[in-house]
């Protein structure tokens, strides 16, 4: 079934219009019509049962049905801290981290990225991140849209919950060891296409990041944090 996300109150037996990057959506590409059935949620908390009462070209009115008190994320809040990726790389990790149930994501550049925006750019791609997390949201049924914040330096970062754990091909220590305490949250740390250099991993150090290898192989910037989301919630998590 169709679902809308929503940035609006919502109340069973109202009606709302919805909005024009949703309407062209599900008029073109997922052919909704009146009378069809979809879900709505504004990211506070359950969804809405609704039917569409009329569609005027990219007008869409809903009629809000019922209040769900469903929830789908995970046991664990599993934060993210990501090295900004180039091109669709980085649309692709922060859509897949939001399926597979992380709670927040700190985009963060590091000496070594390709991508570096600043100024009007970071602010338009910080956005687009948000609107990445959103659609993500409305796919794979989570009724929560992760955090997604602003870019900082890496070599900035002393943030972090929980158990903090630096993803490095060269530690000694497995990940599957690292995430062995019984913390319910973890911070994930994964650098951009060539990592990070040496004085922003000593920043993750003074932070509390224990560094940790996922296997002997050297992943990818975009699939390393993913990898390690979906290893923590097969051990730790809901899989």
């Amino acid at each position: 079934m169709p679902r809308f996300y929503v940035d609006a109150p919502l109340r069973a037996g109202s009606s709302i219009l919805l909005a024009e990057d949703s309407a062209h959506h599900a008029v073109h590409v997922l052919r909704v019509r009146s009378g069809d059935d979809v879900t709505l949620f504004n990211g506070r908390g359950g969804e809405f049962a609704a039917r569409v009462a009329s569609v005027e070209r990219l007008k869409v009115l809903c009629d809000l049905l019922e209040h769900r008190g469903v929830e789908r994320e995970s046991p664990l809040r599993m934060v993210l801290v990501q090295g900004v990726s180039s091109g669709e790389r980085m649309d692709f990790t922060v859509r897949k981290a939001v399926e597979l149930g992380v709670a927040e994501i700190h985009p963060v550049l590091a000496h070594a990225s390709v991508a570096r925006p600043k100024g009007e750019r970071a602010a338009a791609r910080h956005q687009h991140w948000h609107k990445v997390a959103i659609s993500a949201c409305e796919q794979c049924g989570r009724n929560r849209i992760p955090g997604v914040q602003p870019m900082i330096e890496a070599a900035r970062y002393s943030g972090g919950e929980g158990s903090r754990i630096l993803l490095s091909p060269e530690a000694e220590l497995r990940f599957s060891q690292a995430c062995q305490a019984g913390e319910a949250t973890f911070t994930l740390a994964a650098g951009p296409e060539a990592g990070f250099n040496s004085e922003e991993e000593r920043a993750f150090l003074n932070a509390g990041f224990v560094p940790a290898r996922i296997g002997p192989r050297v992943l990818r910037t975009e699939t390393a944090g993913l990898a390690a989301i979906a290893a923590l919630n097969a051990l730790r998590g809901d899989f």
